[in-house]
């Protein structure tokens, strides 16, 4: 069976380039938020495997939301994405939990990368 995963970013691009690359690659995204409280909303709806976690969002940051999914689920696997320049942002979000970060521009073979050592 497919791994479940849901991506959260408030970019609709950035949403649709991990989509592609993760159904191209035998996974199944269950759930795509643009902001962290829909991430949070959505986490508990689907419960997915693996949720990929934009830093930088309107309404509430990804290190907000992956706490508030964290407390849900302390075994959730998030991996933060994040755009070059935000290492301070990046060590937040991994002390939060986060199992992995990619850096913005995406490379599928990195994303992949971080997935599947997550996921394993």
């Amino acid at each position: 069976m497919a791994h479940k995963i849901m991506i959260v970013d408030d970019a609709a691009f950035m949403r649709m380039m991990i989509k592609d690359i993760l159904t191209k690659n035998g996974f199944d995204v269950v759930a795509e938020a643009a902001d962290g409280a829909q991430a949070v909303e959505k986490y508990k709806e689907h419960h997915p495997d693996l949720v990929t976690m934009d830093i930088t969002m309107p309404e509430m940051d990804g290190i907000t939301a992956l706490k508030e999914i964290k407390k849900m689920n302390p075994h959730a696997r998030v991996i933060m994405c994040s755009a070059m320049g935000q290492q301070a942002m990046v060590i937040d979000a991994i002390q939060a939990g986060a199992k992995d970060f990619i850096v913005k521009p995406f490379q599928a073979d990195r994303v992949l990368e971080a997935i599947n050592k997550t996921l394993s």
